[in-house]
């Protein structure tokens, strides 16, 4: 008897299928606004219904608010990130997770011939199943050239020290000189118990 394959589980039957669009002369301030009344994290910019940028929280703190720059001036387009990293409806739910993994994203908009049909979250994948957003961040440091790891200088995972889960772990040596995969602000702390 022939062994049968699980089915994939494709990103249109998890995703999110009206995803919250705004266009590219809106101020930060309006998407701001728009972020808060639909409690997303993200705002897909499109022209025609065709997806040209996303403008993430992230994209707020660091080029608005952490320049000092007026959330009622700048627009959308001058800080969305262009182009846009997307997927189509019938890739698998694991595919679209190891490409999270390998370009360090927590969102991708789902597009067909150009058009914009959704938006797939890590939230989405962890919610269908826990463990498989770590698994395929697993199998991206698995199987990406040992060079390119290196050269990225960052990791993803729990801190050793204060176990929080980060984006952005880095190895660090201790006072007793063994060294530790840590997180920014268990890095910062090392930085300040050392003895001027």
């Amino acid at each position: 008897m022939k062994e049968e394959r699980a089915r994939d589980i494709y990103v249109e039957e998890i995703m999110t299928r009206v995803p919250i669009t705004g266009c590219p002369d809106l101020s930060t301030k309006e998407l701001g606004s728009l972020m808060r009344s639909w409690k997303v994290g993200s705002i897909i910019i499109t022209v025609e219904g065709r997806p040209v940028g996303i403008v993430t929280e992230k994209d707020l703190v660091e080029k608005v608010v952490a320049e000092d720059k007026l959330p009622g001036v700048v627009t959308a387009q001058e800080i969305m990130s262009s182009p846009v990293v997307t997927v189509c409806p019938r890739d698998s739910v694991a595919d679209a997770g190891r490409k999270m993994a390998r370009l360090h994203l927590r969102r991708l908009p789902v597009v067909e011939n150009g058009e914009l049909m959704g938006i797939i979250t890590e939230n989405d994948i962890t919610r269908l199943s826990p463990t498989l957003i770590e698994i395929t961040r697993e199998w991206e440091n698995i199987n990406a050239p040992l060079m390119d790891r290196r050269g990225l200088g960052a990791f993803i995972g729990y801190c050793e020290r204060c176990e929080a889960y980060s984006y952005d772990l880095r190895r660090e040596g201790g006072a007793s000189g063994k060294s530790s995969m840590l997180c920014p602000d268990c890095r910062d702390m090392l930085i300040q118990e050392r003895p001027e």
